[in-house]
């Protein structure tokens, strides 16, 4: 696969909001390596080039071990570019020293790639036996196994060369659907799902949840969130849940550490998605309030009376058939 074809043409405003950084100059890669403490290898260097970060094609690594993403394989989400503004940059702030200062990765290099949980996996170049100037390997970083290291390749390009398809690692699609149908419609509610909806004075909030959850597997064929609609709704649902039992006045606590436990992160024989894009999520907040839907009260941000109506009702127009 060439570098034309390396990178994926999907959600191209999301990869350049998050990933894709300006053309690096030979003074920034020359300040990024001395920042990061590690010089970069020519195939990475080089990759970026054709375009300095983003969401390849190929997103799947296979491994000879299970990993807390899959019992064969990996997933990266995106590739890091060399800057330091984008957030998925290598010195941005979800970047590279960023997850080692603030998420407790170990310090064994440089983190090249995050993956669909969201900060819980990341692969590195592992830089322990060649030094900070030698040919690093490529493994994956477990936060979720106490930060086991699983080696994926002896050195990027190859890394490169050997991401497949995630679908060749998928199981029968129809088996999967029926699966996540089960679980959504069954599986239980995470512990601060489960108060937040005892909470709220509607008793058939948990019902058209589970609806709500159920029409978004059969429009996909799994559980997961993204931009369409119905993920919109199930967005408006959990902020409304949670903006009527706490008091929002820092979005970004609610973005980062309120709404993963509710779905995105809970246990994963429940009503999970197992890993989130934040870029949807932060897109939806963002839009909400340029709306006027979300306003700012003394109570903290809330939905106001109109739209939490509308909510509402068109939660009750999601049909329940079993």
């Amino acid at each position: 696969m060439g570098a034309a074809d390396f990178w994926s043409k999907d959600s191209l405003d999301y990869q350049q909001k998050n990933y894709i950084s300006p053309p690096f100059t030979p003074d920034l890669l020359a300040s990024i390596e001395a920042e990061l403490g590690h010089r970069l290898p020519a195939s990475f260097v080089t990759l970026m080039r054709s375009q300095n970060g983003g969401i390849p094609e190929r997103t799947a690594f296979p491994t000879g071990q299970a990993t807390s993403r899959a019992e064969d394989h990996i997933a990266i989400s995106g590739l890091f570019g060399i800057g330091r503004d984008k957030p998925y940059s290598l010195c941005g702030p979800l970047g590279s020293l960023f997850m080692m200062e603030e998420w407790d990765y170990p310090a064994i290099g440089v983190y090249i790639a995050d993956c669909p949980s969201a900060g819980h996996d990341m692969v590195a170049l592992d830089y322990r036996a060649c030094g900070p100037q030698g040919e690093p390997a490529v493994v994956h970083v477990d936060q979720e196994a106490a930060y086991h290291i699983t080696p994926l390749a002896p050195d990027f390009a190859t890394f490169i060369a050997g991401l497949q398809d995630e679908a060749r690692f998928e199981d029968d699609p129809e088996d999967s659907e029926a699966e996540d149908l089960t679980r959504v419609r069954t599986g239980a509610f995470s512990p601060e799902l489960q108060a937040l909806l005892a909470a709220f004075p509607d008793p058939a909030l948990p019902e058209r949840l589970r609806a709500l959850a159920a029409v978004i597997v059969q429009d996909k064929g799994f559980f997961a969130l993204h931009a369409d609609p119905h993920s919109q709704l199930m967005y408006d649902l959990l902020f409304l849940l949670y903006s009527h039992s706490h008091v929002v006045r820092d979005e970004q606590r609610y973005l980062e550490e309120a709404y993963p436990p509710l779905i995105a992160l809970a246990d994963s024989r429940g009503v999970a998605t197992g890993g989130y894009a934040p870029g949807f999520l932060e897109d939806w907040l963002r839009e909400a309030k340029a709306q006027g839907r979300v306003v700012t009260t003394a109570q903290g941000l809330q939905f106001t009376p109109e739209a939490t109506q509308a909510v509402l009702t068109a939660l009750a127009a999601v049909p329940t058939t079993p």
